[in-house]
């Protein structure tokens, strides 16, 4: 085994050989983002120092703005002090994490037991997935 695969020994992986990945914005602190990594992704992302992602939808990696050009750029991986959830620092290119055009995919706040929508749309999605 290769020192850089070495660390994916390290992690606890989940029944199905994931475990959830934050994105986090490196200079605000906002998160941005959860999604699921494997070992192929995780060592892909550590390499390419670009966030890629194992899609449980789809079975198959995806490499973070492949489609929509909202590449996150890895500065950091952090891992948990259990070794089941990483977070990413990641530079978010576009400025825009989420499938909705937000800039993050947590946009609701639950007030009164209802949830309400606080971020508006950067970019209507129909103009960013063709």
């Amino acid at each position: 085994m290769s020192p850089m695969t070495d660390f994916l020994d390290e992690i606890n992986w989940n029944e199905d050989g994931l475990l959830p990945a934050v994105a986090q914005d490196a200079k605000t602190g906002r998160v941005l983002m959860v999604a699921w990594m494997n070992r192929e992704s995780l060592s892909l992302t550590a390499t390419e120092q670009r966030a890629v992602y194992w899609s449980r939808s789809r079975k198959k990696l995806w490499r973070k703005g492949e489609e929509s050009g909202h590449v996150q750029k890895v500065q950091e991986i952090r891992l948990d002090c259990d070794s089941d959830v990483i977070v990413l620092q990641i530079e978010q290119l576009g400025g825009i994490a989420c499938h909705t055009g937000r800039e993050s995919c947590f946009y609701r706040v639950l007030r009164d037991g209802a949830w309400h929508t606080v971020d508006p749309v950067l970019k209507e999605p129909g103009d960013i997935y063709s």
